[in-house]
């Protein structure tokens, strides 16, 4: 069991989310004051005009008054005239999140929203994976390098995002956090959860971070990142100094150790380093990133000094629930990038008998089993047969939930005896201006029991100057539309919400 993560990172998560609890809370209630204050003002202003109102009923009450009866000593019994509403409502009460007051103008939606400024066009980024052929490696431990599965070459210029929309409210009127959770009806504690795809930070979006800083590309979509209890991508690049670029393979990726702070504090508790990647910089640069990861505070699988290491879990304990995360790859350059007893190297699952394993016995150590896995092919929108043969066979042996990465963009979704698998979660991180499919990204959202069953959320997203940015109207819905048509035997709803059909 790899269990490198410190639990500060997780106590800063909780502090932030009770934070903004406290200034949403905060907001509301100056907002009511002022709602009433601007009721009394008007009222105040208006005085002289109700009392021109109401003058005509004055002066009939002060006559009805004086004729009544008269008192022992013969004189008449005046009664004093008294408006009969003078003064009326200070202002009506708010109601729910609108606060609304008098005729109903002026609300407040009591929600939050991430808001963005996309920069000007930038430069292309592109990648091109040595990957393997489809069938499992032949004898004497040779792989056929797969011709034409090019990584990224469609990552291009050009792309709009629509601005990011608001948050959904709470019963309570509270805005309600991405990934916030609660007991169910029966008191029944839940966990929620975080994934996004593949995360490239180097050359690709450098011109933009020099300038703003790493943290710059998760501002758009911070929310959605640091409010679930764990979140989790891909690492897409080896974190080193240092190592021997491999050759053979038509793009070598490399990241400086600085990138990683800034993606421990955008809420990411968890990276996979099973991936055609992980290898760039040789096994100096893999465990230089090992190495980076542990110092920083962020937990990973996936990779190692050997097969045990690599196939073995990270699990994470939240409000007694555990959680084991499963990194492996279908997608690997060389057969020497293979971890074995003595080989420092990748997870890989060219079949499944070393994965199917692992997952077995990580369902022993936790209650919920994640399986990220690197397959599929690149670009192209529809998974590879064996991709949900293989997924199967993952449910099969104890996982509750799969989530892919590779293909470079979205993939569709499907439930298997009521765990879901996500084929591919495309880039979140990678380049400046994609274009088209190559830029539609979002954060997938899982709430799930102790016992593995799972709740799963969608908010799409589109990346413009490097940053993901939450969409909203008609271009998210095309995009939950495009996705549902993706899928077997599910759909995504108008809230992002996957259900089976």
């Amino acid at each position: 069991m790899n269990v490198s993560r410190s639990e500060t990172h997780q106590q800063d998560k909780l502090k932030r989310r009770k934070r903004l609890k406290k200034l949403t809370a905060i907001y509301l209630t100056l907002l009511g004051v002022m709602v009433i204050t601007a009721g009394v003002l008007l009222a105040a202003a208006n005085s002289d005009k109700l009392k021109e109102i109401f003058g005509p009923e004055e002066s009939a009450s002060d006559g009805n008054a004086q004729a009544g009866g008269d008192n022992a000593d013969g004189s008449a019994d005046k009664a004093d005239g008294v408006p009969a509403s003078e003064g009326g409502k200070g202002g009506e009460s708010v109601k729910g999140g609108d606060g609304a007051a008098g005729s109903g103008n002026g609300k407040d939606s009591g929600s939050s929203a991430v808001s963005g400024d996309p920069g000007a066009e930038g430069d292309n980024g592109s990648e091109s994976a040595g990957g393997v052929s489809g069938g499992s490696p032949g004898a004497g431990g040779e792989e056929q390098t797969q011709g034409g599965d090019d990584e990224g070459r469609a990552q291009g210029e050009g792309g709009a995002a629509d601005q990011p929309g608001d948050s959904v409210t709470s019963d309570d009127g509270q805005a309600a956090l991405p990934g916030e959770t609660g007991g169910t009806a029966d008191g029944e504690d839940k966990i929620s959860l975080a994934f996004v795809g593949d995360l490239l930070v180097n050359e690709y979006v450098s011109s933009l971070t020099q300038r703003e800083g790493y943290d710059y590309l998760y501002r758009q979509a911070l929310l959605y990142l640091s409010e679930p209890d764990l979140t989790a991508g891909n690492l897409e690049y080896p974190v080193t100094k240092r190592g021997v670029p491999v050759t053979g393979t038509p793009y070598v990726f490399k990241g400086d150790p600085e990138t990683l702070p800034s993606m421990r504090d955008a809420g990411f508790d968890v990276l996979s380093l099973a991936n055609n990647h992980a290898m760039d910089q040789g096994v100096e640069g893999m465990l230089d990133t090992i190495k980076h990861l542990d110092d920083t505070g962020i937990a990973h699988m996936g990779a190692g000094r050997n097969d045990k290491e690599a196939f073995a879990p990270v699990i994470k304990e939240v409000r007694g629930i555990k959680v084991a995360y499963v990194g492996i790859s279908r997608v690997i350059p060389f057969v020497e990038w293979k971890a074995d007893k003595n080989v420092a190297g990748v997870a890989e699952t060219y079949e499944t008998t070393r994965a199917v394993k692992a997952i077995a016995e990580a369902k022993k150590q936790a209650d919920i089993v994640v399986v990220m896995v690197h397959w599929g092919k690149e670009r192209v929108d529809m998974p590879e047969p064996y991709q949900s043969d293989f997924a199967r066979q993952y449910i099969d042996a104890g996982a509750d939930l799969v989530i892919g990465s590779h293909p470079h963009v979205l993939q569709g979704f499907e439930t298997y005896k009521g765990k879901w698998i996500a084929y591919s979660l495309g880039n979140f991180i990678f380049t400046s201006y994609p274009k088209e499919k190559a830029g539609e990204t979002g954060v997938l959202d899982a709430i799930c029991t102790k016992d593995g069953d799972c709740e799963l959320t969608f908010h799409p997203m589109f990346t413009t100057a490097a940053q993901p940015t939450p969409l909203e109207g008609e271009a998210a819905q095309g995009l939950l539309d495009r996705l549902s048509s993706l899928s077997f035997g599910a759909k995504l709803r108008e809230d992002g919400l996957l259900v089976a059909n």
